[in-house]
């Protein structure tokens, strides 16, 4: 048994800095059968919320079970397991120590060598889990197998929802989406229904549900975590964003980095939308939240069909509130926080996710992706990336006027209060170790400076463009060279919190400035009865799949 803590120092502070919010949109526009669809794409979301519990640590219930204490018990609720995700995976349950690399993906104590020793290739798919015998062997467990029940829930409840859109809201785009979707949690096959997800443009309800990102596996980078977002789309917001997406081909030729490493051509169909959420799972909900996605990862998908740029406005909209604009009060300049609006950062967020799916997928000199030959260090490097060179199109597209809304200094001074925001989020996240590589960056090319008397940040705009164009960079130049030796050097030297920063931070704290967000949400959250009469409808098992 996990042994209780009792009152342990600062755990109640931590929990209350982050700020809880109502998962909510307007429903009043849906039909009852759209609510019907909302509630069965929870219901799969819950199922997949389920699964990640057990790769992050073990199953929910098993685990919370043991941990008496409140405080412990609500501080793992937000974290998904007994490490602190915002403060470098430390531990704070008694009797867990540092946290497994690889989760729970693998056995603990799996080295680099006994990995390497499993034959075969399906040890290397994001799909698979790698179990120990008490004799010592080696398994590997396709992930419709290690998580059979759960997959057939969410398979279940997909496979209703897709005849609902169907024979209800003639919907048959998303019919089939919701069809593929399903029969993917037992085959394990993904790239169709990613593909039809590509291909369904007009829907108002959507789901983001699946074995996704592969953020939690640290010691290889390569097996995913399941996740899902049900969401409402925005269709005003999404009209407007509609303009950019012709301009990514000219953004890629355009990039500053030598013509190698920019000769790949991005999908022509890529899609930018707007969306309020109503439900997080899984990995996106644990720590830090989600306001931004780009999918499918596949990089074949990409090249081939693009990507689909998903902007979480409503959880946008909370954390600008609620975080952004006081960090702004406290460490920017006030003559220049009037340029820290809410329009930069859904744009600066929105470019950064178009940069995912911009630059370079594959190796100069035939190392095969960028994400095999870099590993367990592409993550983070890719999240530098997209960062940076979202900031690069912003600044190209605001110097032609395609973007016409504010100022330039809007986007830089906002991108950097958010720098301070996404710092806070500690030095065991892809983003947090992106985030402090560029600070630093910055700060040694005087992108801004900090006054030493007041504390307040003052962005110098033309230094702040030269040091995006610079960055932008030697980052395309590391991800094509696939080195991921020079990439380990760029992090330990820069990804770094100095001592000023690290006071700047405990500022922040002092003044209880929320961390991130955590979420009351669910059928009741959005005025939705439980509906009893939802059929527990059971999807047909492939040829070849056993029930174990």
């Amino acid at each position: 048994m996990v042994v209780n803590l009792s009152a342990q120092n600062g755990l109640k502070e931590k929990i209350e800095s982050y700020k809880k919010v109502k998962l909510t949109t307007d429903i009043s526009l849906l039909s009852e059968d759209e609510k019907h669809l909302l509630q069965l794409f929870i219901r799969a979301a819950e199922e997949a919320d389920q699964v990640f519990w057990k790769q992050a640590i073990d199953s929910k219930q098993k685990f919370l079970s043991m941990i008496k204490d409140s405080f412990q018990r609500e501080f793992a609720l937000i974290n998904y397991g007994p490490w602190d995700r915002l403060d470098n995976n430390k531990p704070f349950v008694k009797g867990y120590g540092i946290k497994p690399l690889g989760a729970g993906f693998y056995p603990a104590d799996m080295t680099k060598s006994q990995f390497d020793s499993i034959p075969g290739k399906d040890k290397f798919s994001p799909y698979t889990i790698i179990q120990k015998s008490k004799y010592g062997k080696f398994t590997v467990v396709p992930y419709n197998l290690a998580y059979f029940q759960n997959n057939r829930n969410i398979s279940n409840a997909l496979l209703q929802a897709s005849q609902i859109a169907g024979s209800k809201l003639q919907d048959t785009m998303l019919q089939k989406y919701l069809q593929l979707r399903s029969r993917a949690f037992l085959t394990n096959d993904f790239i169709k229904s990613d593909i039809a997800w590509l291909n369904m443009k007009d829907n108002r309800l959507d789901i983001i549900i699946g074995p996704i990102e592969n953020y939690e596996d640290q010691l290889n980078g390569l097996k995913t975590s399941y996740e899902a977002y049900v969401l409402v789309k925005d269709m005003e917001w999404s009209k407007r964003l509609e303009k950019y997406v012709s301009y990514l081909p000219e953004l890629q030729k355009n990039l500053p980095v030598a013509q190698i490493y920019k000769s790949e051509t991005p999908g022509s169909s890529s899609q930018l939308n707007a969306y309020d959420v109503v439900y997080y799972a899984g990995d996106c909900n644990a720590g830090s939240k989600t306001i931004a996605v780009n999918l499918p990862n596949d990089e074949t998908i990409q090249t081939e069909h693009g990507t689909r740029r998903s902007q979480l406005k409503n959880v946008m909209q909370a954390k600008f509130d609620n975080i952004m604009l006081p960090i702004a009060k406290a460490l920017i300049d006030p003559a220049q926080q009037k340029h820290v609006t809410f329009n930069a950062f859904f744009v600066n967020t929105m470019f950064h996710e178009v940069a995912h799916g911009l630059g370079i997928k594959n190796t100069i000199d035939g190392k095969g992706t960028v994400r095999e030959a870099l590993g367990a260090d592409y993550s983070a490097l890719e999240e530098g990336k997209a960062d940076i060179l979202g900031l690069y199109m912003v600044t190209r597209l605001f110097d032609e006027k395609v973007l016409t809304e504010g100022e330039i200094a809007d986007y830089y001074v906002t991108f950097v209060a958010g720098i301070f925001r996404s710092v806070r989020f500690g030095a065991s996240s892809a983003h947090g170790k992106a985030n402090m590589v560029r600070f630093n960056y910055f700060n040694e090319l005087g992108a801004f400076t900090r006054d030493t008397k007041t504390g307040y940040y003052t962005v110098n705009i033309e230094k702040m463009k030269a040091a995006i164009e610079s960055l932008s960079a030697l980052i395309l130049e590391l991800q094509g060279n696939g080195d991921p030796t020079k990439v380990q050097e760029l992090t330990k030297e820069k990804g770094i919190i100095g001592a000023l920063l690290k006071a700047d931070l405990q500022k922040l704290e002092t003044l209880k400035i929320p961390v991130d967000i955590i979420f009351e949400q669910g059928v009741e959250v959005l005025g939705l009865a439980p509906d009893k009469g939802l059929q527990q409808q059971r999807a047909p098992l492939p040829k070849g799949v056993i029930k174990h």
